[in-house]
């Protein structure tokens, strides 16, 4: 079996005065793509805040290879190769696609493979190297969010987190997000995906967890998820 990279282990976070996240307990193998979804308030952005050190954790660990990275700055994380994509993207709007993607790579000198990730993103998103020059500011939401992804590949990521990627974009964009975190995965970059398009990321999933009101409620392997009768009423309206 694959090791473990990421663990969580009873997780609270208080957010505002409120207990958000009241103990969780998941864990992200290697080479797999792990979502967590659940509806609006569940508590899933919340543990992304708490993975990525963003946000206090109350009591529990995280692990990330092996080691506890519990209170640690974002900074040190994308070092050691734990890169987010946030919910709302956070893209440098005054600065172009090819700076954005620079930023990305801003821990790393090795110049040359920089240029060879940039070239790699450019095939993965046609759409940004048309508009390399282009400010950031000036882009759709879907093609920002292909931006955001782009910008934290630059960082050449052992575990990708991608939180409500889909969210708030056109339908044929959502199609075109999805089918790229697909891409990725394929390229052997581990992903943890929260997304409330429950459907649609436990289609492209290898396993599942269930976040309700900041406990996880329900987990598995993703196909066998997507037939459950609980899971199908409660998360994709049947």
């Amino acid at each position: 079996m694959s090791k473990i990279l990421l663990k969580v282990s009873g997780l609270k976070v208080a957010y505002g005065g409120i207990q958000a996240v009241k103990g969780v307990d998941f864990e992200v193998r290697e080479g797999e793509l792990v979502t967590l979804i659940g509806s609006n308030g569940a508590g899933k952005t919340t543990t992304m805040k708490a993975i990525t050190g963003t946000l206090g954790v109350a009591q529990g660990d995280i692990e990330y290879l092996g080691q506890s990275i519990k209170g640690k700055g974002a900074w040190d994380l994308v070092k050691q190769g734990l890169a987010m994509v946030p919910e709302g993207r956070g893209v440098f709007t005054r600065m172009t696609i090819t700076e954005n993607l620079q930023m990305g790579a801003h821990i790393r000198n090795d110049k040359p493979e920089i240029a060879a990730d940039m070239d790699k993103v450019f095939t993965i998103f046609p759409r940004l190297k048309e508009r390399k020059d282009q400010l950031a500011g000036t882009m759709s939401g879907g093609e920002q969010q292909m931006l955001a992804m782009g910008r934290a590949l630059m960082s050449r990521p052992k575990v990708l987190l991608l939180d409500e990627p889909s969210m708030g974009l056109s339908p044929i964009m959502v199609d075109k997000i999805f089918e790229v975190v697909r891409e990725v995965y394929a390229q052997g970059v581990t992903v943890l995906l929260v997304e409330q398009n429950a459907s649609r990321a436990l289609q492209i999933a290898d396993r599942g967890y269930v976040m309700e009101s900041g406990l996880i409620t329900m987990s598995g392997e993703a196909k066998a998820m997507l037939s459950d009768p609980k899971v199908r009423a409660a998360y994709l309206g049947e």
